[in-house]
């Protein structure tokens, strides 16, 4: 290949790249598959390694590999980055609304763009020319830190905006959000858990910590993304509102928050707060209110600013998530995984409407690092459906009386040995036999994303291993009815459900049975990783570490404890009973020849009549597929109760919409969930 050719198939595939990135996060409607994507990113890669000279700063090769720096320099806005005043109530929203009409000298309806209050850290991109040449983080509002390498890592900003709007403005400054989403997050801390590094506090902790890394390396290793919501200095293009900002932002490939609405009038704001209050809990992020603006921007010129805050623009808060209590006590619970995890017992308070009386103090380091003692007044927080956590000490609130905690040496439940491994934050119980690892065990097989034993409760596992009769999973398929309808407060009709329960989890999909087996870092999607490579579960048990760690996915970690769990003796008799029991252990692949053979499926809200996993398994049993994300590649969107944003994707994409009986006939089961 010469020069020129080099030149030109550089140009082609930065142009490809560009385009399905566009396709990936914006749209969320890929073209290509991530192998396919891969192939183009490596071929670019190789030819600019041949080629250095033929690489760009906008290139999609260069969003890591810049040296890591020794210290952040600062950055001067242009136009100062402004915090927004805060309304806490219908009546003060009511009250903005006035001074707004007020000062534009109006008494008609004021139309207004409001947006959820993400809750990351805010950020603005410079492109001269349409190309990223800088970031900052807003630090005072006057000046931020650049943070430019680090913006480069992540993956919603791009590099170079798409060319579908006439020309590009000789300096753009765009002003959004950085943030982490919620299952992002937990698989970070996770992962930092199992490494024995410090836990990120919340979503918006990590994502701040993560944007300050003077290494690029590290902050492209974490799960950022980026919404945009504002516009700093633009030159050599025309806005006329906020809400042509965002349209032309969709349009050059910038992210922009689907929830984003225009309002004629406070009351259309006020019905909004409403419904995003209501989804909240359903988004994959956090939020903390909404954002309200004056639309048109000669009317924000009008209103005018203060010091610190624009006129025309609000944050109407939603109830806090964070309150003050007092800690009584700190307890350790012990987990599958014999990890001892201490808790705070705390008067009962009220976080967003749910009564909160036990936090979650991860780890020795951690309260050691937060220095919390038992007696001490804190703040505790709830995000979505996390567990509610301690974040600071009132140490201000001190008294002489509060004690420091220390993890005990031996297990609180079976009295054995507690030890900590190097390298790792946490203390194990050593005993496998330990009671408490094996009813969490127990609860990890039977949950819904596992085996998904129906009836399975804290309070059935708690008897069966306190009676006995259960010593591991396996003898969870030799239980027999008088058995379970002796237990406490089980009825023989409770009891006779629960075995049906039992009888039916032997034809699980391979997936779920090894999720289900608790092996230490095989989550669902390693497990689902397993399942598609190996396709067999006795091939997958003799792999060795070198091929498992082959497969795209899983790392070496993940590869040691999946063939030390099957070097294990114990384990190996254990799955010998689930076979000899009827388990299956690779249960009916899927099939690509029924009658919903190439059929894509989406499902949104809860089903009355059966469970999601249930739902799944029938749709690929019949061929078809199930995916997590609305494109125009779905074929069907089946609507449960309570749907969140993709039904109003999929209405807006004029997808096919079933209700839970239109599946249920489709697919041919009867509404509890069983085949016809």
């Amino acid at each position: 290949m010469t020069l020129e050719e080099a030149r030109q198939r550089c140009e082609q595939l930065r142009a490809e790249i560009e385009h399905h990135n566009y396709r990936y996060y914006t749209l969320d409607d890929p073209e290509i598959s991530d192998a396919q994507y891969d192939r183009l990113l490596r071929e670019l890669i190789e030819l600019e390694q041949t080629h250095p000279d033929l690489i760009t700063p906008e290139s999609p090769t260069q969003r890591v590999g810049a040296a890591p720096l020794t210290e952040f320099e600062t950055i001067t806005h242009t136009i100062p980055m402004l915090s927004l005043d805060n309304a806490f109530s219908e009546g003060e929203l009511r009250d903005f609304d006035g001074r707004v009409r007020r000062l534009l000298e109006t008494s008609g309806r004021i139309e207004y763009v409001a947006e959820p209050k993400l809750d990351g850290l805010a950020v603005e991109l410079v492109y001269e020319n349409g190309i990223f040449s800088s970031g900052s983080t807003r630090g005072d509002g006057i000046a931020g830190e650049n943070i430019t390498q680090n913006l480069k890592t992540i993956k919603t900003i791009p590099l170079k905006l798409r060319k579908d709007v006439q020309g590009f403005p000789s300096r753009l400054e765009v002003r959004g959000e950085v943030i982490i989403k919620l299952n992002a997050f937990r698989q970070l801390n996770a992962t930092r858990e199992a490494k024995g590094e410090p836990l990120f506090a919340n979503p918006r902790n990590a994502a701040a910590g993560s944007l300050r890394q003077l290494d690029s390396k590290i902050t492209a290793s974490r799960p950022l993304d980026f919404f945009c919501y504002g516009i700093g200095q633009f030159i050599g293009i025309a806005f006329d509102s906020q809400w042509h900002i965002l349209e032309i932002y969709r349009k050059w490939g910038l992210m922009v928050n689907l929830h984003i609405r225009k309002c004629d009038g406070i009351n259309e704001v006020i019905e909004y707060y409403a419904y995003m209050n209501e989804l909240r809990e359903q988004l994959p992020y956090e939020i903390d209110g909404i954002v309200v603006k004056v639309n048109q921007l000669d009317l924000q010129r009008k209103a005018g600013e203060k010091s610190r805050s624009p006129r025309w623009a609000i944050a109407y808060k939603f109830k806090a998530r964070q309150e003050t209590t007092k800690i009584l006590d700190i307890i350790v619970q012990v987990g599958r995984t014999g990890t001892l995890t201490p808790v705070a017992l705390m008067e009962p308070v009220k976080i967003g409407g749910v009564e909160v009386s036990r936090a979650t103090l991860h780890n020795q380091d951690e309260i050691d690092r937060k220095d919390i003692r038992v007696g001490d007044w804190v703040v505790v927080q709830r995000a979505g459906d996390v567990i509610p956590e301690v974040v600071k000490v009132i140490a201000s609130r001190r008294t002489k009386g509060e004690k420091p905690f220390k993890m005990p040496e031996t297990c609180p439940v079976c009295g054995s040995a507690v030890v900590r491994v190097e390298g790792e934050a946490s203390h194990r119980c050593q005993n496998l036999s330990c009671p408490a690892q094996l009813k969490e065990g127990i609860k990890h097989f039977a949950a819904k994303r596992a085996m998904d034993i129906e009836g399975m409760g804290d309070k059935i596992v708690a008897q069966l291993v306190d009676s006995g009769l259960v010593k591991n999973v396996a003898d969870l398929y030799g239980l027999i009815l008088d058995q379970l309808a002796n237990l406490e407060r089980v009825a023989e009709k409770s009891a006779q459900n629960l075995l049906d329960a039992i009888e039916g989890s032997k034809k699980r999909p391979l997936a779920r049975l090894i999720f289900a087996l608790g092996i230490r870092f095989v989550g669902e999607h390693v497990a689902h990783l397993l399942s598609d490579h190996f396709k067999n579960f006795d091939k997958m048990r003799h792999a060795t570490q070198e091929e498992l760690e082959a497969i795209d996915g899983i790392g070496p970690q993940s590869a040691q404890s999946i063939v030390q769990f099957f070097e294990s003796p114990e384990n190996i008799k254990i799955i010998e009973r689930l076979i000899e029991s009827g388990v299956e252990l690779g249960a009916p692949a899927k099939s690509s020849s029924g009658r919903l053979a190439g059929k894509s499926f989406v499902f949104t809200g809860t089903l009355k009549s059966l469970s999601r996993g249930k739902a799944q398994e029938r749709v690929e049993s019949m061929g078809g597929v199930v995916s997590s994300s609305v494109s125009k590649k779905v074929d069907y969107v089946v609507v449960g109760d309570d749907p969140g944003s993709k039904a109003d994707k999929a209405r807006q994409s004029g997808l096919t919409i079933l209700t839970e009986d239109e599946f249920l006939e489709l697919v041919k089961m009867n509404p509890k969930g069983y085949c016809t």
